[in-house]
């Protein structure tokens, strides 16, 4: 498993999100009984989290928690009895599937004297690791160091000294942690003037598509509901499709060709998941701008999923926050996974959620891809009226079509 950033590192029982996890034990926080079910789904998807990840999940629990307890989330019976099976398993790290204060971490780390993680960490170090392009790495390094700010002073203790004189390091009387957080602000403030510069070459790009009579489509979704998959399909393209979380992170896009003549670009974006930490949102913004900015969206559900109502509920209201209200179809994918009846019940449930008709199909099968493609052909047509069919494009299209679709993010530089 690939070394995260340095900056990630905390001392203490965890060396940081960057060490290298095997064995790992899940667990999550419930209320009331109908609270339990709700976690056990949930800490199904932060075993997949932790899959993705690359370790390898040797036993998960489920506590009552009523309220929080301000030291240590869970109360001191909680995590005495947790000490002592962490024990027995050999020591293995602690994922959290909730979200812990700087303190509440520091405390767990103490207690149990293994690495923990909570939610946000763990998303965190899977945008590391997935992060290919220019753009992905830097959204992901001012993420990091966004989260690793306020946890300074509880992770690095032993640095909370003084240092004098005059000179790169520090002033006179500043504490290192001082130094530390000058130096993570001052490098938050680099990362996000490359950022507007890669900003500005996306904007381009998007003019460039505009300059073209061809509508734009972005294919969004929860993460691991078949977005890469099915661009595959329609686009007979070999963009990575894993079945694990976030297997894509950094946008692709592909030209589609309808059998009207009709030409679309279709985008990948990140999958959106339940509870995305806040500083991948606000790093992520200009990416997610590319959804912001198409013509029409293909919203994409893993019908096969147990929870892929709320899935669908957790992309709308996403998108409603995004404030895109954009034609959009909905698509029921992963429909060979069901049976006839299960099928009905969960397409029904889902065309309740989204207020419109979903289209079945399966992208891994080929199933239902001709009717997707007459929608989405009828929808452009609709949505940007001057995309006709076999309308003829000016001369200096090909060139233009090689920007709007080109992945123009340099590979990471440092």
């Amino acid at each position: 498993m690939e070394r995260m950033p340095t900056a990630l590192t905390r001392s203490g029982a965890d060396p940081g999100i960057g060490q290298k996890l095997h064995d790992v034990v899940v667990i999550g926080s419930f209320t009331g009984r109908n609270g339990r079910d709700r976690t056990e789904i949930q800490l199904d998807e932060l075993e997949e989290l932790a899959r993705t990840l690359g370790t390898s999940v040797v036993e998960r629990s489920s506590i009552p928690v009523h309220e929080p307890h301000p030291a240590t989330f869970f109360r001191s019976g909680a995590v005495d009895a947790l000490k002592a099976r962490l024990g027995e398993l050999g020591r293995p790290a602690v994922l959290v599937n909730n979200q812990l204060s700087p303190r509440q971490q520091r405390n767990l780390e103490e207690a149990w004297a293994v690495p923990v993680l909570d939610r946000t960490e763990v998303i965190l170090a899977i945008f590391a690791r997935r992060a290919v392009t220019a753009e992905g790495k830097i959204q992901v390094e001012m993420a990091q160091l966004e989260h690793l700010l306020p946890r300074l002073a509880g992770g690095w203790t032993h640095l909370e000294r003084q240092r004098g004189g005059v000179g790169l390091r520090g002033g006179p009387g500043e504490t290192q942690i001082e130094v530390d957080r000058r130096l993570i602000r001052q490098r938050i403030a680099k990362l996000r003037r490359r950022l507007e510069l890669l900003e500005r070459q996306r904007r381009t790009r998007r003019q460039a598509r505009s300059d073209v009579p061809l509508a734009s489509c972005a294919l969004v979704g929860y993460t691991n509901a078949g977005k890469s998959t099915l661009l595959n399909r329609l686009t007979n393209s070999e963009v990575l499709a894993d079945d694990l979380l976030f297997a894509t992170l950094d946008p692709t896009s592909r030209l589609l060709n309808l059998s009207s003549g009709r030409r679309v670009i279709l985008t990948d974006t990140v999958g959106f998941i339940q509870a995305l930490p806040t500083e991948l949102v606000e790093a992520f913004a200009a990416t997610l701008e590319e959804v912001r900015q198409a013509h029409l969206l293909v919203l994409i559900v893993d019908v096969s999923h147990p929870e892929c109502r709320a899935q669908l509920q957790t992309v709308l209201d996403t998108l409603a926050e995004m404030e895109c209200d954009q034609p959009t179809l909905l698509v029921a994918n992963k429909i060979d996974r069901l049976d006839a009846e299960a099928l009905e019940d969960t397409v029904a449930a889902l065309e309740e959620t989204a207020g419109c008709r979903a289209l079945r199909v399966s992208a891994k099968a080929g199933t239902g891809l001709r009717e997707l493609r007459t929608a989405l052909d009828a929808l452009a047509g609709r949505a940007v009226p001057e995309t006709r069919a076999n309308r003829p494009l000016p001369a200096a299209t090909g060139d233009q079509l090689e920007d709007a679709t080109g992945d123009a993010e340099g590979r990471a530089a440092s």
